[in-house]
């Protein structure tokens, strides 16, 4: 059972405490305690809203959003896209490596752990943060989609030039509480092998997204790992 205060950071907590003591969430909650109990979930649940925790609010510059976590052994750890160091890299991240090698000429890091990202203000947001193993989508549609689309409207709406990096149609749809008035949004096909030829290659999101930030005055990403 997650607590009535979930481990996640006080900047967050302040901001969503409305949400975890809503109805939907409680839903959420109890779906999550029957689904433990009979299956593998992944992440486990002190790696929930470890993105939040590595990112404070007030550290959001740039936002890259997944769809639901790796649904392997080891490797969801509550950070989109990212795997812990020793895990191997599943086929997107390796692709978006390749775009990182192309657009910044950095070559491909031995590991796939994005931590250092998050530590720069790089907020590595699933719409789902759960997944049953080996079953992707399974935590679809049972509340995290309120859930993260609130996080999405707080940071639109509390904040100014902040780059949304959305991968995909999944992402791209759930980036309409987005206020492109006043953040950059960075738009193309998902980096799945399935998608990646058709527009993620060649897209460069990360100097798209310093040239951005520099322009506004904010430090750029060190996107090196």
């Amino acid at each position: 059972m997650l607590e009535v205060n979930p481990k996640i950071h006080p900047s967050w907590l302040g901001r969503l405490q409305n949400e975890f003591n809503s109805d939907y969430f409680k839903e959420l909650n109890d779906f999550l305690a029957k689904e433990r109990s009979e299956f593998d979930i992944y992440p486990d649940s002190e790696a929930m809203f470890e993105a939040f925790n590595l990112t404070p609010f007030e550290n959001v510059k740039v936002v890259i959003l997944g769809q639901d976590p790796y649904h392997g052994p080891d490797q969801a750890h509550g950070l989109s896209f990212s795997v812990k160091k020793g895990v191997k890299q599943p086929p997107s991240l390796k692709n978006i490596f390749k775009e990182l090698f192309s657009d910044l000429n950095i070559s491909q890091p031995e590991h796939g752990d994005l931590t250092n990202w998050c530590k720069q203000g790089v907020l590595l947001l699933n719409a789902t943060l759960t997944v049953r193993g080996q079953t992707p989508g399974s935590h679809q549609k049972k509340g995290w989609e309120q859930f993260t689309d609130k996080v999405i409207s707080l940071l639109s709406e509390e904040k100014e030039n902040v780059v949304f990096i959305l991968w995909g149609k999944y992402a791209q749809d759930k980036g309409s509480v987005i206020d492109d008035r006043k953040h950059f949004v960075i738009s193309s096909p998902h980096p799945s092998p399935f998608a990646a030829h058709r527009g993620f290659f060649g897209s460069k999101p990360f100097s798209k997204t310093n040239n951005f930030l520099q322009s506004k005055g904010i430090n750029p990403v060190d996107w090196k790992l």
